[in-house]
């Protein structure tokens, strides 16, 4: 096997082994300082919404994500 043949397998063995840590992001409940209604969302909406809890597990910010 070539040098070339080994990296390539190597960049491609560590590719694979991050996507298996991967986690998928947490949730948040985001309220709008203009007329307080609040949304579940993942990232922030912009400057006019504060986070006010989280992190959930799931997209209806129901199931609290339990830090480790």
């Amino acid at each position: 096997m070539t040098t070339f043949r080994k990296s390539a397998v190597a960049v491609l063995l560590a590719c694979a082994s991050a996507a298996l840590l991967a986690a998928p992001a947490p949730w948040f409940t985001w309220r709008s300082k203009a007329d307080g209604k609040q949304v579940c969302h993942q990232t922030p909406l912009g400057p006019g919404w504060e986070k006010v809890n989280g992190p959930y597990r799931d997209s209806h910010c129901m199931k609290l994500l339990i830090a480790k």
